[in-house]
C-alpha cells in the first residue's frame, strides 16, 4: 500500500508516493524528512511531488544524452496530450534501463516508472532532477562539488570529475584542524548559504546542515601548488561548469544565470592548481580564510 512522505532540503519541501519498499531504499533522505509528515511541517512549501511505481516503458524523442562513468541520462520529450509536450529522462546503469521519469511542464509534477533493476538509481536521480529543476528560478543551484566547513563557514571546491575534488576535501579533514565533511558530490547553495543535500558521491555524507558560503575554490591537477583569486566572467564560467541544470527552458536558463551571477559577484572564488598533499591543503586554507 502507498503512502506520501515529506522531505525538505535548502528550505524547499517535495514529497514523495511510494510503496514501503521504495522508501526502502531511501534511507539517505532521512535526515531530510519532515517530522510531522506533512507540507507545513517547518514552514517548508512544497514545491514538487514525486509518484513511483512500475508499468510500461515510455515512448519519447530523445534530445540529449549524458554518460558517466557507467550511467547515462537520456533526456527527451514526448507529447502529453494533443497539444502538450512532457519532458521524460531515462536512467540507464551499465546498458540497462533503471527507469522513466516523466514530468509536467513546470516540472512540480513527476511520474518515474521503475523496471525493478537499480530502482535506487532510478529514485535518486529523478529526485535530483525534479529538485534542481524545479527551483531553478528559487535562488537554487544544485552544484558538482565537495565541500567542508570550517570555523562556522562552508567551503566549496569544484572541478571535473577526477580532477581531485573529494580528495582536497579528505586532506583537510586530515589536516585543517576543526573541518568537518558537509557533502562529497552535490550540495545546494541558495542566497549564499551551502546546504548538505541527500545526494552525495562515493562518500556517503547525507548532513542536512547549513553554513554561510565562505568561498569557491577551482581544482586542477598541476606537478606543483599554486592559487589565485578569480573575477568577473572567469569565476562566472568556472561556475556554469559545475552547476547541475537542464537550460532549454527559458524560466530555467534565466533564474541559473541569476543565480550564477549573484555567487561570481558576492562569493570569493579561487583557482588552485595542485597536488595531492598536505601542503595544498594548507596553501588553499591560509589563502582563502583571512
Amino acid at each position: 500500500m502507498s503512502e506520501t512522505r515529506y522531505y525538505a532540503v535548502a528550505g524547499h519541501g517535495f514529497c514523495v508516493t511510494a510503496e514501503a519498499e521504495d522508501f526502502g531504499l531511501m534511507g539517505n533522505y532521512e535526515p531530510f524528512r519532515l517530522p510531522l509528515n506533512t507540507p507545513d511541517a517547518g514552514g517548508e512549501k512544497v514545491v514538487f511531488a514525486l509518484t513511483i511505481g512500475a508499468g510500461e516503458a515510455v515512448g519519447y524523442t530523445e534530445e540529449m544524452r549524458q554518460v558517466d562513468e557507467g550511467q547515462e541520462i537520456i533526456c527527451g520529450s514526448r507529447l502529453a496530450n494533443s497539444s502538450e509536450r512532457c519532458a521524460v529522462f531515462e536512467y540507464r546503469w551499465r546498458g540497462e534501463t533503471a527507469g522513466w521519469l516523466v514530468c509536467s511542464d513546470d516540472y512540480r509534477e513527476g511520474r518515474l516508472i521503475t523496471t525493478g533493476r537499480h530502482k535506487k538509481l532510478a529514485i535518486d536521480n529523478a529526485l535530483m532532477v525534479l529538485f534542481a529543476l524545479a527551483t531553478a528560478d528559487k535562488d537554487t543551484v544544485l552544484f558538482h562539488a565537495a565541500v567542508v566547513s570550517h570555523e562556522g563557514r562552508g567551503y566549496m571546491f569544484l572541478g571535473p570529475s577526477g580532477t581531485g575534488k573529494s580528495t582536497h576535501a579528505r586532506l583537510w579533514l586530515e589536516h585543517i584542524a576543526g573541518t568537518e565533511l558537509v557533502n562529497d558530490d552535490n550540495p545546494v547553495v541558495r542566497g549564499g548559504v551551502v546546504y548538505g543535500s541527500p545526494w552525495s558521491g562515493k562518500t556517503p555524507c547525507y548532513r542536512n546542515v547549513s553554513y554561510p558560503l565562505g568561498g569557491i575554490v577551482v581544482l586542477s591537477q598541476a606537478p606543483h601548488n599554486k592559487i589565485w583569486r578569480l573575477a568577473g566572467l572567469q569565476a562566472y564560467a568556472a561556475l556554469v561548469a559545475s552547476i547541475s541544470g537542464m537550460r532549454w527552458d527559458t524560466r530555467i536558463a534565466d533564474g541559473l544565470h541569476q543565480t550564477e551571477n549573484a555567487l561570481a559577484s558576492s562569493v570569493p572564488t579561487w583557482h588552485l592548481e595542485c597536488l595531492p598533499n598536505e601542503e595544498a591543503a594548507i596553501l588553499c586554507r591560509t589563502t582563502i580564510i583571512l
